[in-house]
């Protein structure tokens, strides 16, 4: 049974939203030039090289999870580029053959759950978005990497009050806890959740709006068409960027039979160890436990040291597992989220609306909502996904973990947070970016009637039958 929260956590979590609310106060006058610089101050101080690497390195220090390469920063910088190129606060889009004039304000005290495997960036990106709005953000990280949280957060601070702002913009809990969680939520005035999906149930029960990012299990198709060099490069960088510790690292990969074998054997010149299947039991036992809950101790770990625990030994050059599957469903556990540096293969024959059929069955043992994706240069196959899949993006020949959050190389909104809409439990099946912070104001002006007659509305069925 979860403990109530302690008199102390309820005071701790009232006084931050107090200071919080002051902080927001204290600057809501800036303009958009102030912010802007406010926001360049904070994203350089935490995410200049030098600093990165001493964050990441800590990071894994703590957490046991991940890699040192600090393989995310890319996405702070293209935080930065979307929220310098928008504006914040006053007028920010005019339709005039609407009459429509539309004003941004802040949308508040932001709570923001932080998750074990993203204790840096996560915080970073929302810092920017949020301080660009004029929010403030109270920041509540895992327990098992909340010292590199509070570190990244209290560089954010230290950057704000050379500014001479007040650093409770933005603040952090150094001792998180659910019961303090829970109740920070229903005091905020938003809460950000990305994290596991019972964090995004308990932001959802808080009683106050939220973003909720669901549970991921990547999939990709790879068609006869494909460019299969290129599809094998891409699965492996996907797969092994952090260990696999994103939700939008290839879990799954569906592949034509024309050009499965070929394919395989790509994927093990890119690194990849094509487990046996004796070796395939001894992975699963140290991947999922006896009741199926994923093992922790085998999440985004190096693939030699998943091997090592599983028993066996894997060759140097080898930087992923490959598992054959043909099973999908809930009771087979390869087809579910995989969390780390192993992956499923799957086999299609006789049709891509086969490719259909086994991922539309992989998302009904987990993932709805998320994301997936292609290999493939046949536009009709490309649409068929799209209009099959029950995800909120799909990557079009791209390393799926690097493209769904935005990349310099597609157009997807760069962000930290992926909502995963109604499939997902969510609100939002966008990319969670710099509009989802504020609120807007429509100012509605009268314009020339625009009223289409009866006939026109009702086409066919007018002065019809009424007698139902």
């Amino acid at each position: 049974m979860q403990r109530l929260i302690t008199e102390e956590e309820k005071k701790l979590a009232d006084d931050m939203l107090a200071k919080a609310r002051a902080a927001m106060q204290a600057i809501e006058h800036f303009d958009q030039e102030s912010v802007d610089r406010l926001i360049q101050a904070i994203a350089w101080a935490a995410s200049n090289e030098e600093t990165t690497i001493r964050l990441t390195n800590m990071g894994a220090d703590e957490s046991k999870m991940g890699t040192r390469v600090p393989s995310k920063r890319f996405h702070i910088l293209g935080i930065l580029r979307d929220a310098l190129r928008q504006k914040s606060m006053g007028i920010i889009e005019e339709i005039p053959e609407k009459g429509i004039t539309k004003y941004a304000k802040p949308a508040g005290v932001i709570a923001s759950l932080i998750p074990v495997t993203n204790p840096i960036n996560t915080p970073i990106g929302l810092a920017i978005f949020a301080v660009k709005c004029k929010d403030a953000v109270i920041f509540s990280p895992h327990p098992r990497s909340k010292e590199t949280a509070y570190e990244t957060v209290r560089i954010m601070r230290a950057a704000l009050k050379k500014q001479g702002v007040p650093e409770d913009l933005l603040q952090c809990i150094q001792q998180p806890s659910i019961p303090l969680t829970n109740y920070l939520m229903s005091i905020c005035d938003l809460t950000n959740a990305t994290g596991g999906s019972a964090m995004v149930k308990a932001a959802y029960s808080s009683g106050k709006p939220a973003y909720g990012v669901g549970p991921g299990n990547a999939t990709m198709v790879i068609d006869e068409t494909a460019d299969i060099e290129e599809a094998a490069k891409n699965t492996r960088i996907s797969k092994t960027n952090n260990n696999g510790a994103g939700c939008s690292s290839d879990g799954n990969l569906v592949v034509d039979a024309s050009i499965y074998d070929e394919f395989l054997e790509q994927l093990q010149k890119e690194g990849g160890y094509l487990a046996s299947a004796e070796e395939k039991k001894l992975i699963k036992a140290v991947w999922w436990d006896a009741d199926g809950a994923r093992i922790f101790d085998t999440v985004a770990q190096p693939a030699s040291l998943v091997a090592e625990m599983a028993g066996f030994e894997l060759p140097k050059d080898k930087t992923f597992l490959i598992v054959e599957e043909d099973n999908i469903g809930k009771e087979n556990l390869f087809s579910s989220e995989k969390l780390g540096t192993m992956l499923a293969i799957f086999k299609y024959e006789g049709g891509f609306e086969h490719a259909l059929q086994r991922v539309k069955a992989l998302y009904e043992v987990g993932g709805k909502g998320h994301s997936c994706g292609i290999y493939s240069f046949d536009d009709e196959h490309i649409n068929q996904l799209a209009l099959a899949a029950p995800v909120s993006r799909i990557m079009v020949r791209q390393p799926q973990s690097i493209g769904n959050a935005g990349s310099f190389s597609n157009g997807m909104p760069m962000t930290g947070s992926l909502g995963c809409g109604v499939w997902g439990g969510g609100i939002s099946s966008e990319n969670i970016a710099l509009k989802h912070y504020y609120q807007t104001t429509w100012v509605s002006r009268p314009i020339p009637e625009d009223r289409p007659s009866e006939e026109e509305l009702f086409g066919e069925f007018y002065e019809t039958e009424t007698n139902f």
